[in-house]
């Protein structure tokens, strides 16, 4: 990986003449999104997420930190002790230079599994990760180990099925290979492209089943305006 998502974060955070990002999945069109969006503050964010770092509580890992806009506000508006990972280093540099205490290059499924934490957030199509349907399992048996007793996943995404074509009888036409929410993503910086990865938007029944099958409760905390919504897991 050209780590190109975090090259445009760094960029941005050093005035290294930032562009816009180039985004295009494999079924929409490119388009574009400004990396000062992930720079926002609390009361710039979507309501899901002000919710999810309203209800954080205790020890916290940030998973997908991106340029730590979260982790931030819970390090220094709410005085949690965070650690928050990514597997961009250059997103981790920046973090660090914004005044995260904790920052790491780390896959969240190589974590250490003795350090436990009370919430876990996985934010902005926090699911993307898990990349497809089949990777569930690995990634929930993954965050549940990292949990301590009583403490909570937040996890945001969308139901994307609004994109697809509707027939006369008001059936959505989706492919039948696989799930309809497991896309290719691909992203291009100041002419660079980055290779092609999977990224998948979960609908909350198809999270809710997978909670269940993986021993965890799940919750439904909140519905956003884009068919995207906020839910909790516990143990």
């Amino acid at each position: 990986m050209k780590d190109l998502f975090g090259k445009a974060i760094l960029d941005y955070q050093t005035n290294n003449n930032p562009e816009d990002i180039i985004t295009e999945t494999s079924i929409s069109e490119a388009d574009e999104m400004s990396v000062a969006y992930l720079f926002r503050d609390f009361k710039e964010m979507p309501k899901l997420e002000q919710k999810a770092l309203q209800l954080t509580k205790g020890k916290v890992l940030d998973v997908g930190c991106g340029a730590g806009s979260h982790a931030l506000y819970l390090q220094n508006e709410r005085k949690f002790e965070v650690t928050a990972i990514d597997i961009s280093e250059n997103a981790i540099e920046a973090c660090k230079l914004r005044g995260l205490k904790n920052a790491e290059i780390v896959n969240v499924l190589d974590l250490d599994a003795s350090e436990k934490f009370d919430t876990i957030l996985l934010l902005m199509n926090g699911t993307g990760i898990f990349g497809k349907l089949n990777q569930i399992s690995t990634y929930l048996q993954k965050l549940k180990i990292l949990l301590n007793e009583g403490g909570q996943i937040l996890i945001d995404s969308s139901d994307i099925i609004y994109m697809f074509d509707q027939d006369e009888d008001g059936a959505y036409e989706i492919n039948a290979n696989g799930y309809y929410g497991e896309l290719t993503f691909s992203l291009e910086y100041k002419g660079e492209k980055e290779d092609e990865f999977d990224w998948l938007y979960l609908d909350y029944n198809t999270l809710q089943n997978a909670a269940h099958a993986n021993g965890l409760e799940c919750e439904l905390i909140l519905e956003g305006e884009h068919f995207d919504y906020l839910a909790r897991l516990t143990n």
